[in-house]
């Protein structure tokens, strides 16, 4: 069952998914939304934005053997046809250069529409505690983003 597996495997991170996880979370206050370990067919991503249609994968050392390559490529192909793009980082790229890493992330995501655009309270929900909740997410967008507060620009893939 891949849902067991992945559940398994979202308790065993390695050193490496657990740093891009704690900055993949921080991209909630800009309106990107990351799951870890979850199955896409029949197999297994360590990070995806299904909003944003991305895949992201940390690689070790046997991902560049034979069959490593093999079995990567045949994945993204996969992946790909499901209308993914997927991102392949190697663990030193990530414990060398997380913030490199960040930034090819964020340059690859295509703009949020929830984070910055104005939304009107829902029915039944209370307008000054949905704009308190805003106002603080925004607060934490920009803050987070050195001030590119929801502007991210991206070229087409």
């Amino acid at each position: 069952m891949p849902n067991d597996k992945a559940r398994a495997l979202r308790k065993h991170l390695t050193p490496q998914e657990v740093k891009l996880w704690v900055k993949l979370r921080d991209l909630k206050a800009l309106g990107f939304h990351f799951r870890k370990q979850a199955p896409i067919g029949h197999y297994i991503v360590d990070f995806v934005s299904f909003s944003a249609q991305i895949v992201i994968e940390v690689d070790g050392g046997q991902h560049g053997m034979a069959d490593g390559i093999r079995s990567d490529n045949a994945r993204d192909t996969f992946l790909q046809s499901q209308g993914f793009r997927v991102l392949r980082f190697w663990n030193s790229e990530v414990d060398q250069n997380l913030d490199g890493v960040m930034e090819n992330i964020l340059g690859k995501l295509k703009t949020p529409t929830r984070c910055c655009a104005p939304t009107l309270p829902t029915r039944g929900r209370d307008t000054h505690d949905h704009a308190a909740r805003r106002n603080q997410a925004l607060t934490r967008c920009r803050r987070s983003t050195r001030g590119l507060c929801c502007r991210v620009s991206v070229a087409a893939p």
